[in-house]
């Protein structure tokens, strides 16, 4: 599918969706008789949604509750990997959102009370409020694969599909590999979060092996998945990047990972073993464990909420926003578990709390995703996904997303169009982290 360019550049200079302007809030429980609305985890949904509460209306108490200080971004972690990025550019503190009269907890809320309304703090406290908007992101099952731990995971094996201290050690795993060892990236089954993480994970190593003098070395990328994210664009960057160097195995060929030997170091599924030098095991995701405690989750791990406002399907007056989220039906890689989709999922449910606070209609939902990947330096593309409410449902709008050509009219402008996205992508990252955090 090609893009519709008007459209796709206004998602590149934007990471907003339009929330109507509401009078102040009705009387609540809160400081000066006011609504008072909690949200848990300050990433890039917690974080929008508290912003964008108050800048909507300042009257509103609004509490943010987030275990650390600082802020490190998913997006972008892997060129630190590689060496292509910088570890602190991926940090976000909450002063931005103090100036703006949030009020900023750092604490670990522990239980949620849908009937009393009521949030428990690690601490001690108790937060009650009106509405709650829960954005607590992924937790792992590291039972999914037999084996690994996550005490494994934080000392010897680290995922680095949280990113912060396991993000640096991997890099330092990857940097003593010498020349013709073999790096072993298990994917989990979908969904997951950041669909083309692991793939963009495996260009970026390859990226420092190939400027490191190491180009005899191998990544063997054993997948639970008989497809990826943006596939013809990596395997045509990896076929004129990385010849030879790359090799995925498909879940359908025996790539499904089902148990690890940290001694070996050997992955194994039910058909093949895969052994490296260095082995990363990406676990399989579920739901933020407060989401599972408090009942929000569905048999499979992941929060249910009605597409169209982000309320959930199970108690009412909780919005349940970004990874920890299945987006009513639509499909994995068209709402995926992303930054972007995070943000905007974090905007409609500030517009749909407005609204019941003010006793006015609900705002017509849109949704916008724009994924950047980063294959080699100057080698860039993207996914857009735009869907818009129709008839109660959402509905992918064609016209405006679209995905990167894998063709074009020849290799100078090929070129080009992949060192422009990679620049484009650098650009929309320092947006969106702006849009969160200042």
């Amino acid at each position: 599918m090609s893009f519709n360019r008007r459209e796709f550049l206004k998602t590149l200079t934007s990471t907003t969706v339009v929330v109507p302007l509401y009078a102040c809030a009705a009387p609540g429980g809160g400081k000066g008789g006011k609504a008072r609305v909690v949200v848990v985890g300050g990433g890039f949904g917690g974080a929008t949604a508290a912003k964008y509460l108050k800048m909507m209306d300042g009257s509103l108490d609004v509490t943010l509750v987030e275990r650390n200080k600082t802020f490190v971004s998913c997006p972008l972690s892997n060129e630190v990997i590689s060496g292509h990025g910088k570890f602190e550019d991926l940090q976000a503190g909450y002063d931005g959102l103090m100036k703006r009269g949030v009020n900023v907890v750092f604490d670990d809320a522990t239980a949620v009370d849908p009937a009393g309304k009521a949030v428990k703090l690690k601490s001690g406290k108790t937060l009650k409020y009106d509405f709650l908007v829960l954005s607590p992101g992924i937790d792992f099952n590291y039972g999914g694969v037999a084996g690994y731990s996550e005490e494994l995971a934080n000392t010897t094996h680290p995922h680095a599909y949280k990113a912060g201290p396991q993000t640096l050690a991997l890099k330092k795993q990857v940097e003593s590999m010498q020349d013709g060892q073999v790096f072993v990236l298990s994917v989990p089954p979908g969904p997951f979060r950041c669909p083309p993480g692991p793939y963009e994970r495996a260009s970026q190593i390859a990226s420092y092996f190939k400027h490191h003098g190491k180009g005899k070395c191998k990544i063997l990328i054993a997948d639970s998945n008989d497809s990826f994210s943006k596939k013809g664009l990596f395997e045509q960057a990896w076929k004129m990047h990385y010849p030879g160097m790359i090799e995925w195995v498909a879940g359908a060929a025996g790539g499904k990972v089902v148990k690890f030997d940290a001694k070996t170091n050997t992955a194994s599924s039910d058909f093949n073993d895969f052994k490296g030098d260095v082995v990363n095991i990406i676990p399989p995701h579920h739901a933020g464990h407060i989401a599972k405690n408090t009942g929000l989750t569905n048999d499979k791990g992941w929060c249910t909420v009605d597409m169209l406002t982000m309320e959930s399907t199970v108690h009412k007056d909780i919005f349940v926003v970004g990874d920890s989220t299945v987006h009513g039906d639509l499909p994995v890689y068209g709402a995926p578990k992303s930054a972007h989709m995070a943000n905007t999922q974090a905007k409609v449910a500030v517009g749909n709390i407005l609204a019941k606070i003010n006793g006015t209609p609900s705002p017509e939902p849109f949704f916008v995703n724009t994924c950047y990947s980063i294959a080699e330096k100057d080698w860039g593309f993207s996914v857009v996904h735009i869907y818009r409410a129709k008839d109660g449902k959402l509905v992918y709008d064609q016209k405006a997303g679209g995905i990167s050509p894998v063709t074009m009219a020849d290799d100078t402008q090929l070129k080009l169009q992949r060192k422009l996205e990679s620049e484009y992508c650098i650009g929309w990252f320092k947006n969106i982290m702006a849009d969160a955090f200042a």
